[in-house]
């Protein structure tokens, strides 16, 4: 057992080191670029306790890096927008999760579970946002070492994508109670929303993994300071990987979310209007559900979106700031789901579920 334990400890020190070899010029999404210093750069697993072992970067003092990192957007904007989810959304996703268990019956349980699912994935990256708190507030100075910062970024990012999925999946499954009523009688309504859930939490899992294997924090020797996962050495083949990963990440993650909710929302607020029974209330909740999902996601899908291609096409990372206060508004939604989601149940006749109605011949 020791023997293979050391055996162990050699092999990540290796794999830790051969990601940081040379390489043809490769642009992951999201971070921008740096240049890496390989004459700081020791061969040796790095203490996790202490920001000056980490590899170190080199970028240009006037060139994007320092401007978002040195400038009043991540060190105070973004932060605070932090702060206010966290204050809102720590206890208003702790009351639902504990008012869903109360409400739960046998009729309601199908809807539940994907608002249970919701609920937790909006509590874990509501939670994620703490330590990135003190990162933004500390000058982009991460001190909390390469472990952790591998852990917050997965949960963070993980988290938003798990966010929009859980959302479309109760938009597809209130189309099949509105639009498709008699399939929706012949389903079995529990065992899908929890098969939902299952493929929501592997494509989470899908999403998290490379962020768990590559190396996230980088000293920037010119300015002192250690970032965690906004600069990475872009030049490395390291990250080459993550190119063809994230286009399908953003597809999955964003865009078929994001349509799947315009297509649910348009066909589900036709078909009520075709009903015999008086849906306007509950009409202009879900349109202005939808509204705030589209102005909380679509930003970033876009902005994403863009920075992606300029990145890999150019070089170019100058989008990455606004990307970032973009981002800022998926983690706002993760509070106000709560809210939504009782403002819908009261709207509609019956708590977390859809009446079967008769629509007009």
């Amino acid at each position: 057992m020791a023997n293979l334990l050391r055996g162990l400890i050699f092999f990540l020190m290796a794999a830790q080191t051969s990601q940081l070899g040379n390489g043809t010029k490769t642009a992951p999404p999201k971070s921008m670029r740096g240049s890496l210093n390989k004459s700081n750069y020791t061969v040796q697993l790095p203490d996790p306790f202490h920001a000056n072992t980490d590899p170190h970067l080199d970028v240009d003092p006037e060139g994007p890096v320092t401007v978002y990192t040195t400038g009043v957007l991540s060190t105070w904007v973004i932060p605070l927008s932090y702060i206010l989810t966290i204050l809102v959304g720590i206890p208003s996703n702790t009351y639902i999760l504990a008012f869903l268990r109360v409400r739960l019956t046998s009729k309601t349980i199908s809807t539940v579970v994907l608002y249970l699912n919701l609920a937790l994935s909006d509590l874990l990256l509501v939670l994620s946002l703490a330590l990135r708190v003190h990162y933004h507030l500390n000058a982009n100075d991460w001190v909390f070492g390469e472990i952790s910062c591998r852990l917050i970024t997965a949960l963070f990012h993980g988290n938003v994508y798990c966010s929009a999925q859980t959302i479309a999946c109760i938009s597809l499954k209130r189309y099949l109670a509105v639009v498709k009523p008699f399939l929706y009688r012949r389903l079995a309504k529990t065992s899908l929303a929890v098969w939902m859930c299952l493929v929501v939490w592997f494509l989470y899992g899908a999403a998290i993994v490379p962020e768990l294997l590559v190396r996230q924090s980088f000293h920037i020797t010119k300015l002192d300071i250690t970032t965690c996962h906004d600069v990475l050495p872009l030049d490395e083949p390291s990250h080459s990987l993550l190119v063809p990963f994230r286009l399908v990440l953003v597809f999955l993650g964003f865009l078929l979310p994001f349509m799947v909710c315009i297509y649910t929302h348009m066909a589900v607020v036709y078909h009520l209007e075709q009903s015999s029974c008086d849906w306007k209330l509950f009409i202009r909740v879900s349109t202005l559900v939808f509204i705030i999902f589209v102005v909380c996601f679509l930003p970033s899908c876009i902005l994403h979106t863009a920075h992606y291609i300029r990145l890999f096409h150019s070089g170019d990372d100058t989008l990455y700031g606004y990307y970032r206060l973009a981002v800022c508004l998926c983690c706002f939604h993760s509070c106000l789901d709560p809210f939504l989601c009782m403002l819908l149940s009261t709207a509609a006749d019956s708590e977390l579920q859809f009446i079967p109605f008769n629509r007009r011949l």
